[in-house]
């Protein structure tokens, strides 16, 4: 066989093996990889020998090719030990770099605050199980039989206006609820008195955002049906509600009003807590805040649930969640409730 061509594998065979000390000496994975291509890829160096065995006589190609396969199988050898070398050495550092030194102390987690919403809504809950209540809870979207018809409030009433309503359909059977009071019109239904529910939630009206209004709130309604109720029993329900929240130095006023579902009606104003009862923009220079409506179930209410007001008696009342958190925190703009700024939620 041709002593140039030996001389030629053998040349070949040094600068890969040196290549290969390099690459290790220097811990670089990735000319160890250009090795392999260069050497033993389909277009490397080997490849193009073995291209040139056809020049040689019939006699000398075994011998040829067993020159060239034991200069394959050694780069080969060699390149996997190398990577093997380099492979452990790299987990090794990747192992100190990631290691974690447990007496270093931690980072200050930070935790995130109950929303104020969530506080008293929380609050008034637990105020009412303590009185006897249970909790109750019905569809935002709602029929208007339950939302309307059932609560003594008929077609034509301006609380059904499009104005004020948000409707599902052109037909105006389907809202988004208005007030829960839909979810007492179903517990009377599927209860017998006596009956103790309160049944919190959201509700949807359209009201102008403003310091005091929002087209998305939270009610808590509540409802007591049984023998012998009075608007007595009503007044010391939400005077309790009112001292367990705000302390037993709150200041309230039942004022007589009107809503098509109780007979007799009335709000309930608490004593402005921005001005002590002085005027300001809060109240609109009235002393008070509205905080919410009640009143003794209407019989024709009760009738059409199938109970008998001349038996049974009971009240209902629902508060905005909303009022009683500013009440609550001194918060004089309820769109703060709703930005989302860290800054105000972190003093909860």
């Amino acid at each position: 066989m041709d002593n140039n061509l030996l001389e030629q594998i053998a040349e070949i065979r040094a600068a890969a093996l040196d290549a290969i000390v390099a690459a290790l000496e220097a811990r670089d994975l990735p000319s160890l990889a250009d090795i392999r291509v260069r050497h033993l890829g389909k277009k490397g160096v080997i490849t193009s020998i073995l291209k040139t065995m056809g020049q040689l006589p019939a006699e000398e190609r075994p011998k040829f090719g067993a020159f060239v396969n034991s200069l394959r199988e050694t780069i080969e050898h060699e390149l996997e030990v190398a990577n093997a070398k380099l492979g452990s050495a790299a987990f090794e550092e990747r192992l100190k770099a990631e290691a974690i030194d447990v007496t270093i102390p931690a980072k200050p987690a930070h935790f995130g605050h109950t929303h104020p919403l969530t506080i008293v809504h929380d609050e008034a809950v637990d105020l009412f199980l303590t009185l006897g209540f249970t909790v109750a809870e019905g569809p935002e979207v709602e029929l208007s039989e339950y939302c309307f018809d059932k609560l003594n409030t008929p077609k034509g009433h301006p609380a059904r206006d499009r104005q004020d309503t948000f409707y599902c359909d052109e037909e105006e059977t389907i809202c988004l609820r208005t007030q829960t009071s839909s979810v007492q019109i179903r517990t009377m239904e599927n209860l017998k008195p006596p009956i103790r529910i309160i049944s919190p939630g959201r509700v949807y009206r359209k009201d102008e955002v403003d310091a005091t209004h929002s087209p998305i709130f939270h009610q808590i309604e509540g409802l007591v049906i049984d023998k012998g109720i009075t608007m007595g029993n009503l007044k010391w329900t939400l005077n309790s509600l009112m001292r367990g929240l705000y302390g037993r130095d709150v200041q309230t006023r039942l004022r007589p009003h009107h809503f098509p579902y109780t007979e007799p009606s009335c709000e309930l104003d608490i004593q402005c807590f921005e001005c002590g009862g002085k005027g300001c923009r809060l109240c609109k220079d009235e002393g008070w805040i509205e905080l919410l409506g009640a009143g003794m179930v209407h019989p024709k209410v009760l009738s059409g649930c199938g109970i008998d007001p001349g038996v049974y008696s009971g009240f209902a009342f629902g508060i905005g969640i909303e009022r009683l958190a500013m009440r609550r925190f001194g918060i004089t703009d309820m769109r703060l409730l709703y930005e989302n700024d860290a800054r105000f939620l972190k003093q909860f």
